[in-house]
């Protein structure tokens, strides 16, 4: 179990789900809700969330043990002075975002991280001494089930706030995930964003309705890319790997992206020759073909899985 404490500022669904998996992990919680009506019965949609946790094997403890970890108080001036950690996860206004994190920076030491889903922190504190031990922290709706958080600093964001609060989300059983530099939306919305344009342009078109369109992701590419992402997929899927992907398919993506107005839908060489870089670094060649029979493998019982998934959301409806 984890030790110290953490404050977390807003218990909407991001806030109150984060406080929680970090009071399973055994860390003190201080959860600041000045809104009355959301402090109201928060035990109880804690002890409901803390439930599913289980069910995925996510838990470490009970849910009374992780509860009587986590206090809800009105007000940052009723905190302890000194946590480890402060959240930010208040509405996504900036102006509210900015006044919150201001307050946290003057309450005392803490590295601070904004669990904002699209502003960077830049945006929020122009200032490079108040981004010094700032920095956002993405999480992946719901945070109790999936893990994933994207660790983006500001440019001024010093290395060792990074590093603390990637250690302490990483021993609460997050994944942090570290970007080079914060971008509007970060890495996961950026790439829903870019899913969810094209599906309403594909509806709009009446290339399809709304129910196929779903199928497709559910069923297909949600599936495929469950287990590896688009760079893996697209090496395990092409002798040849991913030079051998980007001459085959390449192309074809350009004059999508050029039909959609994109000004540089090109993968130059010299950027697909980066990519397969990487991957070698993470997968050597001789290892591909394990891999894709290891994939084949996976893939097979999580459609299996899937499949029961489905079959019993059917019964629960009738």
């Amino acid at each position: 179990m984890a030790t110290g404490s953490v404050t977390v500022i807003g218990a909407g669904e991001i806030g109150a789900a984060l406080a929680l998996v970090l009071a399973d992990s055994g860390r003190r919680v201080e959860l600041v809700e000045p809104d009355p009506a959301r402090r109201e019965g928060l035990a109880a949609r804690l002890a409901a969330r803390h439930r599913a946790m289980a069910e995925a094997a996510l838990a470490r403890g009970s849910a009374d043990a992780a509860l009587a970890r986590l206090r809800a108080c009105a007000d940052l001036d009723q905190t302890a002075p000194a946590p480890d950690l402060v959240i930010e996860a208040g509405p996504e206004q900036a102006a509210i975002k900015r006044a919150i994190l201001a307050g946290a920076l003057a309450r005392g030491p803490a590295p601070v991280a904004s669990a904002s889903s699209a502003i960077p922190v830049a945006e929020l504190l122009p200032d490079p001494g108040a981004q010094r031990r700032c920095l956002n922290a993405h999480p992946v709706n719901p945070p109790t089930i999936i893990r994933l958080v994207e660790l983006a600093p500001a440019p001024a964001t010093a290395p060792e706030t990074v590093d603390a609060v990637a250690r302490i989300l990483a021993g609460a059983g997050f994944r942090p995930v570290r970007l080079g530099r914060a971008v509007p939306g970060f890495v996961f919305n950026r790439l829903q964003g870019a899913v969810l344009r094209e599906a309403y342009r594909l509806v709009a078109e009446g290339v399809i309705d709304v129910a196929g369109l779903d199928q497709v992701v559910s069923e297909a590419l949600g599936p495929r890319w469950a287990l590896s992402g688009p760079f893996e997929t697209a090496e395990l899927n092409t002798p040849g790997g991913i030079a051998a992907h980007a001459a085959r398919m390449g192309p074809a993506y350009a004059a999508m992206g050029r039909a959609r107005g994109e000004t540089s839908p090109d993968w130059p060489e010299e950027l697909v020759a980066e990519v397969a870089r990487q991957r070698r670094a993470i997968l050597p060649a001789a290892q591909i073909p394990d891999r894709v029979r290891w994939r084949e493998r996976a893939l097979s019982r999580l459609m299996a899985a899937r499949a029961r998934i489905m079959a019993g959301r059917a019964g629960e409806g009738e």
